[in-house]
């Protein structure tokens, strides 16, 4: 008789972000409104996990509702670290607005946004030796 396993996500670290590990990635879910109150929130615990030797990182913006200049300054700062220490970086986005927001600051460019947290696993991150800028 096979026992039934439960597997239960991890509690969030803070109401607007959850870690959880993925395929060998880390997952980083940005959750509610990302703006300044929010942002200092996640920034200590996005800064642990971007400052490990070559992370591999997913920033999922899927259960976002609001996202600011804040949530911009998180994802350039967590490119930067990452891309510093020979890790890759990948960002899922579906919600029209802050595509659009990505698009118009350029963000979209640099970190192409996958429509699915599967998109994003099944591609290749930016990498320091091609994407640092």
């Amino acid at each position: 008789m096979e026992a039934n396993v439960v597997r239960q996500e991890p509690a969030p670290l803070t109401r607007h972000l959850r870690v959880r590990e993925h395929g060998g990635r880390t997952v980083l879910e940005l959750r509610g409104e990302i703006d300044i109150l929010s942002a200092q929130e996640i920034h200590p615990h996005m800064d642990a996990v971007t400052g490990r030797p070559e992370p591999d990182v997913v920033v999922d913006l899927t259960p976002v509702e609001f996202f600011d200049c804040a949530g911009l300054r998180l994802l350039y700062r967590a490119r930067r670290r990452i891309l510093d220490r020979g890790g890759e970086l990948r960002l899922v986005c579906s919600d029209r607005l802050v595509l659009r927001i990505l698009r118009i600051t350029g963000l979209a460019e640099l970190l192409p946004p996958a429509p699915s947290l599967d998109a994003a696993l099944d591609a290749p991150g930016p990498r320091a030796a091609t994407g640092a800028s």
